[in-house]
């Protein structure tokens, strides 16, 4: 029997091929090799189920015997995995999704060429999951005016924070502002209970949840505290201009033209402004007032704006969100 030895990947990996269709995956670091394999071998068992192959350990290796295609695909997520571990520390259920993404199949797209997108911070590196998230990141720390648009779980959100965060950290803004409209673009808020901290904060839950993600939570409210992140609804962003600012106006679909126009218009010297939404999910009582797509084709040829649009191909939760989300908007098409 022939055996076939590729070269290893940051002398860590090596992969031989037999002739029986298995690919052995030689560690030549067990810490690794656990990590990746999982606690009671979890995460080998979900990366078995997801790709629909056979894979078992043994010794310091992992043993996967597939089809050739399938085989490479495990061999990816094995290589992504392994660097994903050696960054963090720890391995994610969603890092296990994230590995079998086309894009890290792909050859020519091997995770070692993602280097230089890692955003790293307190609690960990986030590392982009397709080509457009990876254009979304350039964009994020080139341009000054960001416009995205694209269905949940595309990252949108997160990655904005992430790139914001370690700004700020790093001392090259002093302020991140996080915005999104509260309840409805006309900014209704009078009915509900208490003060306004606690009227709006159910509506940028999902903005704390990012930053909670990336820093520790002391620091986080202490950062809120002393006004170095703000978190307000949109209708509070009026009048103001943001110097050496990281602003993220999120649910921007539920913006009004009129209002997206101020909030772009409050950027000031050393700041970046980000618009992000999801045109599927316009919460308008008239959809048309929405004024994220007018952004778009407004500002899109401007030099200093990046516009950046994500589709289902790009959504890294579980792969059946992204399935659902095809499914609608394949829908929507025959409409």
């Amino acid at each position: 029997m022939k055996n076939v030895a590729e070269k290893s990947f940051k002398s860590e990996l090596k992969f031989v091929y037999s002739d029986n269709d298995t690919l052995s995956i030689i560690f030549q670091n067990n810490e690794i090799l656990l990590g990746v394999v999982g606690e009671f071998n979890n995460n080998i068992k979900q990366l078995e189920k997801i790709t629909n192959t056979s894979i078992y350990t043994r010794g310091n290796s992992i043993l996967v015997k597939s089809s050739a295609k399938k085989n490479e695909l495990v061999k990816n997520a094995v290589k992504f995995l392994s660097e994903q571990f050696i960054i963090n520390g720890t391995i994610e259920k969603k890092d296990i999704i994230s590995s079998i993404n086309k894009f890290m199949i792909d050859e020519k797209n091997n995770s070692g060429k993602n280097i230089e997108y890692i955003i790293k911070t307190p609690k960990k590196s986030v590392i982009p999951r397709s080509e457009k998230q990876k254009k979304y990141v350039r964009a994020l720390k080139e341009n000054e005016i960001i416009i995205s648009a694209g269905p949940a779980g595309t990252g949108k959100t997160f990655l904005a924070v992430a790139v914001a965060l370690t700004m700020l950290l790093e001392k090259k803004i002093e302020r991140i502002i996080l915005s999104r409209p509260a309840v409805e673009a006309g900014e209704r808020l009078g009915f509900l209970p208490g003060d306004m901290r606690e009227k709006v904060d159910p509506y940028l839950r999902p903005l704390y949840d990012s930053l909670y993600d990336l820093l520790d939570y002391e620091k986080i409210q202490k950062k809120i505290e002393v006004g170095d992140i703000e978190i307000a609804p949109l209708a509070f962003m009026r009048g103001r201009t943001l110097k050496n600012s990281f602003a993220i106006l999120d649910e921007a679909q539920n913006a009004t033209d009129t209002q997206i126009k101020m909030f772009l218009t409050r950027i000031g010297e050393n700041s970046k402004i980000v618009i992000n939404g999801d045109p599927s999910q316009i919460d308008l009582p008239n959809k048309s007032l929405s004024g994220l797509n007018r952004s778009k084709k407004l500002l899109g040829h401007l030099k200093e704006i990046s516009v950046v649009d994500f589709d289902h191909t790009d959504v890294v939760r579980h792969p059946l969100v992204s399935k659902i989300v095809k499914a609608y908007s394949d829908q929507k098409t025959e409409k």
